[in-house]
């Protein structure tokens, strides 16, 4: 069958991938498990999912949804039809003043958390992924996390659900209607749970039983606590929705109630010398109200004791040590205090190494759970390469917790997983192990086979525990739910999935899988391939963050296709091998903004864009190196010819229409593909006269200013208004501040578009005559150097690497000032006199995010205006550089988020610190952004 063709039937082809890269790269998920598609469609309303419904019921074809891609069970991949969820499902609405919350599920839940900030509220779950982790997988997955708890995870804080059942009948627990609807169209289904419900009623130990399998966390199975929490079949099979990782009905929308979050926070790492003592503190701990208790023993300690800022204490720690991660909670600082020394009183009669030093500052405590919340793919990272990381998420009763670990370690022991670590939420007897298996032999997955069934022995057996506690069942744990639950509740959940999914379409093999072996088959193979990638674990957390996600690719996928190509290789596909390298040019390489914000997000700090810079590097031929270099060398030409070439076409558009030089180079990029679009936000070159002029007294304070070449090149004249140099300028003439401006500027950048594009010498080359013209400029390191683009900043600040040794010796002599540090730090503490702008609306480019200097800009313009507005969806425009005039359309995907929020409202001025990323926002949102010196130089009297 071609399903393209047939599915074209349904959804446009823009929205059908069929593509080997696109089935490959979508194959995994976090999880240890691969699956290939047969395709990967991307509905966008409810219509459009009902139509999928039919179509694989028509053609018997398996269909799972995925939206954030973080599950690690192995529940959300398919060798069938896979619905992606994560563009067009991000709808949110807050309601009853924050105390509930709509979503859709392709809303992350860090973003919804977003939007709450400022009632002081947030959902319930909170998984260490939930920055990543979208709605969609949160609620079926049952998903809770650090401070949640058994009572304000996902099944617990849903108030309603919207959903569509195989057979595409649509119902929501909102519409009083739809209750008696769902009787008279649904009556099988409804008779069922009914029916299953009077027998739990009347069987007090099953119904015992249940109650007490959900005292502490366990999301093994379905959730049959609905059956006996709720009276109406239809609350009840909503409620079994939760959990049910998409085996029996599409989750359209969720209204949830909202959780405090709480303004006053007290935080502490406590350190014990064994996994055991410390475990003896967590009663203690949950006396004295402590709303996050997280365990970590001293093997995941060593994977993260080297990170910047941690206690150097960690480093020391003896072999066998462990830590609990505390935090307290509350509204009043008063509160938290005497819950903080309700437990430090209590302290003389555990067994610490060290006093414990609990702190307030924010910053400190968001250090401590960015550690905490990495440790899963930080440990991963350091794997032996080629080796799969799995992540087990158990519970026991609290009590029992520390003699549960005591008998896992003896299992890691046994069958010598000598890496294994674990840490987890000990306020509720969850714990995570991980190990790192390498599945390369049929007697190191029997292995991996005979230690999980040792340990569901130990789990259910000894300590009646849950196999089960946050991460769902998946395909991982299905072969163990009639172990835990007994034949009696396994039977009433296959009755259940049989009568809603009768095909056995839906997510197939997930929870209910008659397979005793399915968690040893379809193994994600991981080759050992470049560095970069080999420490990928594919968790997805990354990829929130990339601009080109809704167009192409994302951080993880590239990795993947990576991984992909080398097992092709290894097989002697060649075919297949040319077929997806050649769609890995555009999707891959030419469409990666080489930003780095993945490094930002990623745990382990894998910067994506340089493994896509070195594979540009990689492929350049000696004459494109020759060519590059030549250009470096004569670099001044280059840039006088560029202001000949806009100067020229600026005249044209004056002559002939505005869009006279947008048809020119749309003509010409047919034929010459890497030819430059014009876009209506290029203007006429600047006037240089400022450059041959000096600002200020000779008692004043002396800066080194530094033009990009994008400001000698690019206008910035809008409506009349200063060049960006001339701002500079008037803007340190207010302040006091002498400035120089440096003779030799032409033939030298900052080198970032040698950088971006993998020419190594050329890039070599610029950054060393960078360094050596500034040397001279500045005195040798008496003044300082600033920097009138963000993006430039940051590219000076990073190239030592490629300097020869003297002028490192020199790089790290000089003091480079990026306009925004230069602005918040010598310029702003001079001026008194303002006239402050009323409401405006900035965009950090990503190298202020990169630079740790969003706060400066942030702050910078709460200072000169009434009303700041820093969108929460604010991220790379995709411009890099030149990849907006290259492939326009990586920007406008890239910029849609933010540009739907900003024009929601109507601002008094729009500002940036970069001329290219601030073309990209004036385009997406059809207002003029610049640079925020000109903020400055008009609020300045």
């Amino acid at each position: 069958m071609n399903i393209q063709k047939q599915l074209e039937e349904i959804l446009p082809a823009g929205r059908i991938k069929t593509r080997l890269i696109d089935l490959l790269s979508y194959a995994a998920d976090a999880g240890f498990y691969s699956l290939t598609p047969k395709a990967v469609v991307q509905p966008v309303d409810e219509k459009e999912i009902v139509s999928l419904f039919h179509f694989s019921t028509a053609n018997q074809i398996p269909m799972v949804f995925r939206t954030g891609g973080t599950s690690l069970s192995g529940q959300s991949i398919t060798d069938g039809l896979l619905v992606d969820l994560s563009q067009y499902w991000d709808g949110l609405k807050i309601e009853e003043d924050g105390a509930l919350v709509r979503v859709q599920p392709g809303i992350t839940g860090g973003m919804v958390n977003t939007y709450l900030k400022k009632y002081q509220r947030k959902i319930g779950p909170d998984p260490a992924s939930i920055n990543s982790a979208m709605m969609g997988g949160i609620v079926s997955n049952n998903s809770s996390g650090m401070c949640c708890g058994v009572k304000l995870n996902s099944y617990h804080t849903v108030k309603h659900i919207k959903f569509i059942l195989p057979d595409g009948n649509t119902f929501t627990t909102e519409n009083p209607a739809d209750y008696s609807r769902f009787e008279d169209e649904c009556n099988g289904i409804y008779t069922l749970i009914a029916g299953i419900r009077q027998r739990l009623l009347a069987d007090s130990e099953l119904r015992d039983r249940i109650r007490k399998k959900y005292e502490i966390k366990n999301t093994v199975g379905y959730s049959v606590n609905a059956l006996i929490d709720f009276e109406h079949p239809l609350d009840i099979l909503a409620h079994l929705l939760v959990g049910a990782e998409g085996t029996l009905a599409f989750i359209a929308e969720t209204v949830m109630h909202t959780v405090p979050d709480y303004a006053f926070k007290s935080a502490s790492l406590l350190y014990f010398p064994d996994i055991y003592t410390a475990c003896q503190c967590i009663v203690p701990l949950n006396d004295a109200g402590a709303r996050a208790v997280e365990l970590m023993d001293r093997a995941s300690l060593h994977a993260i004791e080297n990170m910047p800022n941690l206690p150097a204490v960690i480093r020391e720690l003896p072999e066998g040590a462990a830590a609990l991660l505390v935090e307290f909670q509350e509204n009043t600082y008063a509160e938290l205090e005497e819950k903080v020394n309700r437990f430090l009183q209590a302290v003389p009669a555990l067994s610490l190494l060290h006093a414990p030093i609990f702190t307030t500052n924010a910053k400190e405590q968001e250090y401590f759970w960015k550690v905490r919340k990495g440790l899963f793919p930080s440990v991963g990272a350091v794997r032996v390469s080629g080796s799969t990381v799995i992540l087990e998420d158990v519970a026991f009763p609290v009590a029992k917790l520390g003699d549960a670990i005591l008998d896992l370690q003896g299992l890691f022991k046994k069958y010598e997983y000598n890496n294994a670590i674990i840490f987890g939420h000990a306020r509720d007897g969850n714990i995570h192990f991980l190990i790192t298996p390498e599945f390369n032999s049929p007697d190191e997955v029997d292995r991996y086979d005979r230690f999980m069934r040792e340990v569901v022995e130990v789990v259910v057996h000894k300590y009646d525990g849950a196999l089960k506690a946050e991460h769902g069942t998946g395909r991982n744990m299905a072969p163990f739910v009639e172990t835990e639950w007994g034949g009696e509740v396994y039977n009433l959940m296959k009755q259940i999935k049989q009568a809603v999914d009768p095909n056995n379409l839906l997510n197939p093999g997930v929870i209910i899988n008659e397979d005793k072996e399915v968690h040893i088959k379809d193994i994600k193979p991981l080759p050992t391939v470049e560095h970069e990638v080999d420490k990928c674990i594919e968790c997805g957390y990354c990829e929130h963050k990339c601009p080109s996600r809704n167009i192409t690719t994302t951080p993880r996928r590239r990795i993947v296709i990576r991984r992909e190509l080398k097992k092709m290789e290894i097989r002697g596909d060649k075919v297949n091998h040319k077929i997806l390298l050649d769609q890995y040019q555009y999707d891959g390489m030419d469409t990666c903004a080489v930003d780095g914000l993945c490094a930002t997000a990623c745990p382990v700090d894998i910067n994506t864009g340089e493994l896509i810079k070195r594979l540009r590097r990689e492929s350049h031929s000696a004459f494109a190196n020759k060519t590059a270099l030549l250009i470096a060398k004569n670099f001044g030409v280059l840039v006088w010819g560029a202001r000949f070439a806009l100067a020229a076409g600026s005249v044209l558009n004056k002559l002939f229409g505005r869009r006279t030089m947008t048809g020119i180079t749309k003509g010409m990029k047919k034929l010459i593909p890497d030819m430059p679009l014009w876009t209506d936000q290029i203007l006429p070159p600047p006037s240089l006269k400022v450059l041959n002029t000096k600002v200020g007294t000779t008692t004043g304070e002396k800066v080194i200013y530094y033009p990009s070449c994008i400001s000698r090149m690019l206008g910035s004249n809008v409506g009349g208004k200063k060049n960006l140099m001339e701002a500079f300028m008037s803007v340190s003439q207010k302040a006091g501040i002498m400035v120089d401006v440096p003779q030799n500027v032409f033939g030298s950048c900052c080198s970032q578009i040698f950088s971006s594009k993998g020419y190594v010498d050329a890039n070599k080359y610029m950054a060393n005559v960078f360094i050596e013209r500034m040397w001279e400029a500045s005195q040798q390191g008496t003044h300082k150097i600033v920097i009138d683009v963000s993006s430039c900043a940051y590219s000076i600040k990073n190239m030592r690497h490629n300097l020869t040794d003297v002028n490192r010796e020199r790089f790290d002599k000089l003091n480079i000032l990026d306009c925004v540090d230069y602005l918040h730090d010598m310029v702003m503490p001079r001026q008194q006199a303002i006239t402050k702008r009323g409401s405006v609306v900035v965009h950090p480019v990503c190298s202020l995010q990169k630079m740790n200097t969003q706060d400066k800009f942030v702050h910078l313009a709460n200072h000169y205006a009434e009303q700041v507005t820093v969108p929460k969806h604010a991220g790379c425009c995709g411009m890099a550089g030149d990849r907006g005039f290259l492939f326009p359309e990586l920007t406008n995907a890239a910029t849609m988020p933010e540009a739907l929020e900003v024009c929601q409202h109507k601002y008094d001025g729009y500002y940036s610190s970069t001329k290219t990323c601030e073309m990209a926002m004036s385009h997406a949102v059809n207002e003029n952004y610049e640079s925020i010196l000109y903020l400055l130089d008009e609020a300045v009297m």
